[in-house]
């Protein structure tokens, strides 16, 4: 392996590692909350979601971004993504009991590099 291939592998485990300790940290904040985990980074045909909650009757779906700053981690939620994560829920809500009539909620969380994590509910629900 060469050194520009190597440094690239090492940079991708690092950011695999750290996404994963974010929504680890995400997940605790809403289990705090009430929530139940029902899916980490489900993986569909459609793309994946980083997590997947039930709250009663309520299905969340959640993407975490990680970034220096609350605004930098928003601002890194494109349309193009956000309409993955949708036909990613709505291939998952196939399997639901109440399928496509189930309430659902999509979440963005964000992490800064202080470690807070700030949830914006419905943060795209409708684009």
């Amino acid at each position: 392996m060469t050194d520009t291939a190597d440094a690239r592998c090492h940079a991708g485990r690092r950011a695999d590692l750290s996404g994963r300790m974010a929504e680890a940290q995400v997940a605790r904040d809403y289990e705090r909350r009430g929530c139940r985990l029902l899916e980490n980074r489900w993986r569909g045909k459609g793309g994946e979601i980083d997590l997947i909650f039930g709250q009663g009757e309520l299905i969340v779906f959640v993407e975490v971004k990680k970034a220096r700053s609350t605004d930098a981690a928003i601002n890194s939620l494109h349309p193009a993504q956000m309409r993955r994560i949708h036909a990613a829920a709505a291939e998952y809500l196939a399997s639901a009991p109440r399928g496509q009539l189930s309430d659902v909620r999509f979440d963005l969380a964000t992490l800064d590099a202080t470690g807070r994590v700030e949830i914006i509910e419905n943060a795209f629900g409708h684009f």
